[in-house]
């Protein structure tokens, strides 16, 4: 399938919209709708018929720590065997065990590294990804990450939306407050400086940062004119959901012990539930975050893949998908609204997520009789093209 002049996409179901035809041109969406209602002025516009098949907007992964160094399979045994991730964070494993890996790694071996990661996604039709650092605790480090998220976009045809996560865990042999005022908030103004940060996350967990210390790094971060994010009542209730909603965040995520007065707060901060069932399955868990609350107070809610080494070694959304459905009894339409236009609110991306006029043409088409199929399989990928920026890649 290929096509550089204006084009309209007939014979084609539009996903979640009604509709059997998309226009783009000039790498952007023209118009969509039902072909008897095309537009007289593109009447005379190339057309490709796609069989009947499924179009959504192209996928989009809002949460990823997809570039690091090592792995940790070790961990995956202790697990098995009954430790917990708090034990093994505190033994030395976990984050810390990512680090050491990823500060050996120069910047070109973890491009390198995450790139197979990126085609994983990219051939289930994901065309935006979110990369944070974080595994890098050091100045130095968390700028080359960042680097190597950068250069993704450019190896590859997707767009990379970059999250600066220096509050991700303390390093040995540093106290807490020592690390986020000596070390994390002067990366984060000098990865500002190089133009490497589109947003600002943290850890608000027992294992890593209290709500003050975040509130350090937050408040350096909207002093720059950026946004944030959070990683929020994974593994207890430490305030971080209502921090989040406080500085009005794009997004809170994880969220297993978030309330319904934390559901209450970031519906009116306008905050999105980043939902992240990779991590929840890998590392068992059993309490579930409180959708019921989300959808009664209009929370938007996101599904990622929370790709990463220890906790959450996924790179398929749309098994992220079907996880979200099973475990958390998302929607089908929930899942397919939680990868496209939630996940763009949660990145702040106005200019995709969705099919309409004036956006950019990141399109999925689809082997699928209906959105239902793409949460309904399970290790199946049915994308017959993917669409980005107008041009099929």
């Amino acid at each position: 399938m290929e096509f550089e002049a204006p084009t309209i996409l007939t014979n084609a179901r539009l996903a979640p919209q009604a509709g059997d035809a998309v226009a783009i041109a000039g790498g952007r969406i023209a118009w969509a709708g039902a072909l008897a209602d095309l537009p007289a002025a593109m009447a005379g516009w190339a057309r490709h018929d796609l069989g009947g098949r499924l179009v959504t907007p192209a996928p989009i992964d809002c949460h990823t720590h997809i570039v690091h160094g090592g792995h940790r399979a070790h961990e995956f045994e202790l697990r098995l065997e009954g430790a917990s991730y708090e034990a093994i964070a505190r033994a030395g494993g976990g984050i810390a065990a990512t680090v050491a890996a990823t500060r050996a790694a120069g910047e070109a071996a973890l491009v390198a590294a995450a790139l197979p990661r990126i085609d994983a996604l990219i051939a289930e039709g994901v065309a935006t990804i979110e990369v944070k650092s974080g595994y890098g605790l050091d100045i130095a480090t968390e700028l080359a990450m960042l680097r190597a998220a950068r250069a993704i976009a450019r190896a590859r045809p997707i767009r990379v939306s970059t999250s600066f996560l220096g509050a991700h865990a303390v390093p040995a042999g540093m106290a807490a407050d020592a690390y986020i005022d000596g070390v994390c908030i002067p990366a984060l103004r000098a990865a500002h400086g190089e133009g490497l940060v589109d947003a600002v996350d943290g850890f608000c967990e027992g294992i890593a940062f209290d709500t003050a210390q975040i509130g350090r790094v937050f408040a350096t971060a909207r002093a720059l004119g950026l946004p944030v994010r959070l990683h929020a009542e994974q593994l207890s209730h430490r305030g971080g959901a209502t921090l989040a909603a406080r500085f009005g965040a794009l997004s809170a995520d994880h969220l297993e012990w978030a309330t319904a007065a934390d559901a209450a707060a970031m519906a009116a901060a306008g905050t999105v539930a980043v939902l992240l069932p990779g991590a929840f399955y890998a590392l068992r868990e059993t309490r579930l975050p409180p959708v019921a609350a989300f959808r009664d107070h209009g929370v938007a809610m996101a599904v990622a893949t929370d790709c990463n080494p220890g906790t959450s070694p996924l790179t398929s959304l749309l098994l992220a998908m079907n996880m979200a459905c099973t475990f958390f009894r998302l929607t089908p339409a929930e899942a397919l609204a939680g990868v496209t236009v939630n996940a763009a609110r949660a990145l702040g991306l106005a200019d995709c997520g969705r099919i309409a006029p004036g956006l950019r043409a990141d399109l999925a088409v689809w082997d699928a009789g209906s959105a239902a199929e793409l949460a309904y399989r399970i290790g199946f990928n049915p994308l017959h093209a993917r669409i980005f920026g107008g041009r099929p890649c």
